[in-house]
């Protein structure tokens, strides 16, 4: 592996802006990587050589003039082939677009070039983004770098096994149940799901629905808010976009969390069943909490009705966005998809109403929780990556799960509350699989989460332990 790679993004970034390093040299040290090690991965789909050659030589070009080549300028990065991608094939990881190839950029992959970025190509992910497993009938699956053997989770999967493998030091995705948060978590990365519109989802069928966001993956916390600092910022054509501009992230994110008040719930207060292996290694969140001289307490806020409220507003989302599609090419769909889209277009009015006045109340009892705490930590995911061939885990610590979302509550119970929040890298099971921890702060608290979460990384740097590929 070249030593390149193994650099974080800020570090790469710094040799790029020093004249060091050129973003051809930093390029051609990630592409032969990537020809070394995704063949065994397949996390990076549509891969495109030629374009990140001719975006790097551009980056160069501008520093030769003294021209400023912009945040990200030089890092290699893949986009989500949920996200549309000028000139580059994207196809949702559906057959019914295996060949698109659309003309317009999605808002997202637009500020990265714009801010320098090198796009490398795609990242693989399930069918539509349903799922935390990274497979479909186009690219086929994607396996976690620490065990080729095992998920790396979804639904932005293929970035975060390209990350864990450093294939590129950024890589974006999306989150409405966990999809920034699980395969950060799977692959010892940081994902982090940020308020609704602080980074703008464009364009959007639902550019109201604040369930799902746009957001960033690295490999530590400092990439992390470079990463959306050129991310973010507002945009007209999203109402639900939030006014600060992204630049606010490049605060720097020392600080001294002695007397932070931090709740930890190993299992969610009980509320959910967790793998103890996992409940053991959120757990050491404690002392570790304890010794940087937080005030830490074991508790939890009632996060009751909540499954109901999520199910409820995601079939919603998928009827109107699949249902028309799923009406007339029902063959094309996964099983588990026709039945998301399904139970939307048999919801009732009032069943849409008990939803959001149950989310209303949940959001005030979590609200009226963060008064007495400033963080709370949580499990990302309630299992270990678990193997590739299974679609989804059946069945949490000795309770069945009854769909293919029910594992993953630990995630979409945040999701209804629209609070940001950010999974850390923090331990490994006795088999050498990654498992992190959730982070949740109060609204639009970003820069406070990333401070924080820094803090803990820089105690435990647990994303320095790298997969054994070779």
């Amino acid at each position: 592996m070249h030593e390149l790679v193994q650099l974080s993004a800020v570090e790469q970034r710094k040799l790029i802006q020093d004249k060091k390093v050129s973003a051809i040299e930093l390029l051609e040290a990630h592409q032969s990587h990537i020809e070394s090690v995704n063949p065994r991965i397949n996390a990076i789909v549509s891969h495109t050589p030629e374009i990140a050659h001719t975006a790097a030589k551009r980056v160069d070009a501008a520093i030769a003039r003294g021209d400023d080549p912009g945040l990200l300028a030089g890092l290699p990065t893949v986009h989500k082939d949920l996200f549309e991608t000028d000139g580059i094939r994207t196809t949702w990881g559906s057959t019914l677009f295996e060949n698109h190839v659309p003309d317009r950029n999605t808002l997202i992959v637009q500020r990265q070039i714009d801010a320098g970025a090198v796009t490398l190509g795609k990242s693989n992910t399930p069918e539509w983004g349903a799922g935390s497993n990274t497979f479909n009938d186009i690219f086929g699956k994607t396996g976690n770098p620490y065990d080729l053997g095992k998920t790396c989770g979804g639904s932005s999967g293929g970035a975060g096994a390209a990350l864990a493998a450093r294939m590129v030091p950024i890589a974006d995705g999306s989150d409405m149940g966990g999809s920034l948060r699980n395969p950060g978590n799977f692959n010892n990365v940081v994902g982090f799901r940020t308020s609704p519109g602080r980074v703008p989802a464009h364009p959007s069928p639902m550019a109201w629905s604040n369930l799902g966001i746009h957001g960033p993956m690295a490999r530590t916390v400092k990439d992390c808010a470079l990463f959306l600092a050129a991310i973010a910022g507002p945009d007209d054509r999203v109402p639900i976009s939030l006014p600060e501009a992204g630049n606010t992230f490049l605060e720097t994110l020392k600080k001294n969390v002695k007397g932070t008040r931090v709740a930890v719930a190993s299992d969610f207060g009980g509320q959910l069943p967790v793998e103890s292996v996992v409940k053991n290694i959120v757990a050491d969140a404690l002392p570790l909490l304890e010794s940087m001289g937080c005030d830490v307490s074991e508790d939890c806020p009632d996060f009751s009705g909540a499954d109901d409220v999520f199910k409820t507003l995601r079939a919603w989302g998928f009827a109107a966005t699949h249902g028309v599609r799923v009406r007339e090419h029902r063959d094309k769909y996964k099983a588990t998809l026709i039945w998301n889209v399904e139970a939307g277009l048999s919801l009732r009015a009032q069943d849409i109403a008990h939803a959001e006045t149950q989310r209303t109340l949940i959001y005030q009892r979590v609200i009226a929780f963060f008064e007495n705490v400033d963080f709370l930590v949580l499990p990302v995911s309630q299992v270990p990556p678990f193997p590739i061939d299974e679609e989804y885990p059946t069945e949490v610590d000795g309770t069945e799960m009854l769909t293919y979302i029910d594992w993953m509550k630990s995630c979409y119970y945040i999701t209804i509350t629209g609070l940001p929040a950010l999974s850390l890298p923090f331990g490994f099971t006795p088999d050498g699989l990654p498992v992190g921890i959730q982070i949740v702060c109060r609204p639009q608290q970003e820069l406070e989460l990333l401070k924080f979460a820094n803090a803990i990384e820089e105690a435990r740097p647990t994303w320095k332990q790298l997969p054994r590929l070779n």
